[in-house]
């Protein structure tokens, strides 16, 4: 007589715990859904559920049907929409690892994706077969009559690093409004009375969290907000242009003691164009980034930054993604993942100044 599969086995030959095999197979929470279509896959390789006596009860059934669902899945694909901007694309040390998360885990569960970089994409019907999708996960900035067209389709659809507020969707964000905070909070700490921030806050939500986060420490601590008078520019000439305009345009008095940027970019920028109007960084002015990007601590000073989880943010999409397609009526969520200060040469304290 064959003896009986137990949920012990199932757990050994899966390589996990049987508190983990027995919460899959009852259809409890606390279990990611590619490791509840393994443990049923395994279950019904090694044969508990043809065992006698062994009957599904309507926790297992459900989650039984939602692991055959996922498989039917596997034959659809996920759509990432992505512009193919300056900075914004799939070579971007910055875009490009949110990219290589999606791709991660939906490989971990094994699904594809077609990346559509839909800057002259008019309609997504013209260039994919929307029934061949089971969700779709846009990046950054993309246009709102294709998000638009996401939503009348139907599609389970997941924003990463921007929301358009017209459209009911899931959100993942970095938590860019308390990051920007301990920031400007620490160059408050260092003895920094006059702090300037440089970025076009309408860009993007990230941006506009980044000014936020920025204001609402100075004004905790009873400091004046300066003006933005520089936006940020895709064209990095043009940047510095600008950059350079409005150093010159500043007196002693007006010129401030620390700057927070939008993001990295702008702050190399920034650095670059203080140094060749005579301006040492961090003896006469200090400067912070965004983003952590490789760039950062390659360059002098090194940039003080926020480090952010970039592959995190895709991961997280498809996380989001699969339970939306499982639980499609649960109310839509924001996600914000934490970031941290990275401290480095680009900032000191007043007294240095």
């Amino acid at each position: 007589m064959a003896k009986k599969v137990t949920m012990q086995q199932i757990a050994d030959y899966l390589g996990v715990s049987k508190f983990v095999v027995s919460r899959a197979l009852s259809g409890k929470e606390g279990v990611n859904s590619a490791t509840r279509e393994k443990v049923f896959q395994a279950a019904a390789k090694l044969g508990y559920f043809s065992q006698k006596n062994q009957k599904l009860d309507e926790p297992q059934a459900i989650a039984l049907n939602q692991s055959l669902e996922s498989a039917q899945q596997k034959n659809k694909v996920v759509l990432v929409l992505m512009p193919n901007i300056r900075f914004q694309n799939k070579e971007s040390r910055y875009w490009g690892r949110i990219l290589d998360g999606i791709s991660e885990s939906l490989e971990g569960i094994g699904t594809g994706m077609v990346v559509l970089t839909e800057n002259n994409v008019e309609s997504l019907e013209n260039v994919v077969n929307p029934k061949g999708l089971f969700g779709v996960i846009s990046i950054g900035v993309v246009s709102t009559t294709l998000l638009l067209e996401v939503h009348h389709l139907g599609i389970p659809l997941i924003m990463v690093d921007y929301e358009e507020l017209l459209i009911p969707s899931d959100t993942v964000f970095n938590n860019s409004f308390d990051s920007s905070y301990q920031l400007t909070t620490h160059l408050i700490g260092l003895g920094h009375r006059r702090i300037q921030f440089i970025g076009n806050i309408n860009y993007s939500r990230s941006f506009y969290d980044r000014w936020l986060g920025y204001r609402s420490a100075l004004e905790k601590n009873g400091l004046p907000v300066l003006n933005n008078t520089i936006d940020y520019e895709e064209d990095e000439i043009l940047s510095k242009e600008k950059i350079k305009k409005w150093i010159n345009n500043l007196s002693k008095t007006s010129m401030p003691t620390a700057i927070v940027c939008s993001n990295d970019n702008m702050a190399m920028q920034m650095i670059t164009v203080l140094q060749e109007c005579g301006l040492n960084v961090p003896k006469d002015i200090s400067v912070t980034g965004f983003d952590n990007m490789e760039f950062s601590y390659a360059i002098s000073p090194t940039i003080t930054t926020v480090d952010i989880a970039k592959k995190g943010l895709g991961m997280r999409a498809v996380d989001m993604l699969m339970r939306r397609v499982r639980e499609k009526d649960t109310p839509f969520e924001k996600v914000l993942l934490s970031g941290s200060i990275l401290l480095r040469e680009s900032t000191a304290s007043i007294e240095k100044s």
